[in-house]
């Protein structure tokens, strides 16, 4: 018995010794694996912008408090349509008429409360419902005729921008549709979605207490988190759970590496394809939406440009302009970026100009990295 103990033991030793020698099994260093995260050139980008700027901004207030909301802000608007941004890149597909949307999102909320008599909560779920049903027509569109994303969105673009023009001229005769905010306020549904901030008793109690400045009439300087931040979170939450722990999200990265063999094992590729094109336009909806409620008014020309900051936030982030590979949490460190660069340059002694030459830059540096990390991964190195 104790012979063949040991025999068994012996079998065992050997067995393991086979298996820590066998060369298809590596222990993966970590620093290798973390590259091979899709976030992980977003993540070092966001850590090298902070030190930059906090090299170069100094103690010109940037990182107090009030610095931080102004930056955050405009992280969190470009996060929202940067994570829809990034879900329709993951599965192939582009959307540029993201950008004309946000200002179309603007005008259905201003025109039905401003000139048609509607409540303004009415107001509100038309717009999102005439900017879903678009996002469903754009991806229709390109499931039904196979024609490339780019152009059909890019019809979109000028026609959604030329529908902006064309409406608020028409009922305000003015490119601007003013008085919105007050509306909003008004109404208990919209102001306590889109409107304000939260926390208001804690930012008064940290300014008493000491914690926070406040302002010479004794009112803290931030006073609660603006709602925008809120919506963020949670928009990139849901998606980033969607993405990671559901077979939805198994479907999208299965359709952007492989639409005709995710076909084949009878993944619903139109379904999938045309509901991101829906929340796609739900995030630009959302986004004008909360401009509309923090400036007070809607304008044609809101949006402008912002389909290419969303791509670029989402390329920064990890997302591949191939399709298949992508990450929601990347395209949130992107949209970060932008914020700091953007709020962070006029904490400077530079020109803001050299805003986009930046910006440029570090999409070009991200595009490369992202290659480089795709090739290693393909080909096991």
């Amino acid at each position: 018995m104790s012979a063949t103990t040991s025999s068994m033991s012996s079998t065992t030793r050997e067995a393991t010794a086979a298996v820590k020698t066998d060369e298809r099994v590596r222990r993966i260093p970590l620093w290798r694996s973390l590259m091979h995260r899709p976030e992980f050139g977003s993540i070092a980008g966001t850590l090298l912008v902070f030190v930059l700027f906090g090299i170069l901004a100094g103690d010109s207030g940037m990182f107090n408090l009030d610095g931080i909301m102004n930056w955050a802000q405009v992280a969190a608007y470009l996060g929202i349509i940067a994570v829809g941004a990034c879900l329709l890149m993951i599965a192939g597909e582009f959307d540029l008429s993201i950008g004309s949307m946000i200002g179309f999102a603007g005008t259905m909320l201003a025109v039905p409360a401003m000139f048609m008599g509607w409540p303004m909560w009415a107001a509100m779920l038309f717009a999102f419902a005439a900017c879903m049903a678009l996002g469903w027509l754009n991806g229709y569109l390109v499931v039904r005729t196979r024609l490339p994303s780019f152009i059909v969105t890019l019809a979109f673009m000028f026609i959604l921008r030329g529908l902006t023009l064309v409406l608020s001229t028409h009922f305000a005769n003015s490119t601007i549709v003013s008085g919105v905010g007050n509306r909003m306020a008004g109404d208990p549904l919209t102001h306590a979605l889109f409107q304000g901030s939260v926390l208001n008793g804690l930012f008064v109690w940290l300014a008493h207490a000491g914690v926070i400045t406040t302002l010479p009439n004794g009112e803290p300087i931030v006073d609660g988190i603006p709602k925008v931040l809120l919506w963020w979170l949670l928009v990139a939450a849901a998606a980033g759970f969607v993405l990671s722990r559901t077979r939805f999200g198994n479907w999208i990265f299965t359709v952007g590496g492989d639409a005709a063999a995710a076909q084949n094992v009878g993944v619903p590729v139109r379904r999938v394809k045309i509901s991101l094109f829906v929340f796609t336009a739900f995030c630009a909806c959302l986004f004008g939406v909360l401009q509309v409620a923090d400036v007070g008014s809607a304008a044609a020309d809101r949006g402008l440009q912002k389909e290419f900051e969303a791509i670029i936030a989402a390329v920064i982030g990890g997302s591949l302009l191939t399709g298949g590979y992508g990450s929601v949490l990347g395209s949130c460190f992107g949209a970060l970026i932008f914020g700091v660069v953007q709020i962070g340059i006029s904490y400077t002694s530079f020109d803001s100009d050299w805003y986009r030459v930046f910006l440029g830059t570090m999409l070009l540096l991200a595009v490369l990295f992202n290659h480089y990390i795709r090739s290693r991964a393909t080909t096991g190195k």
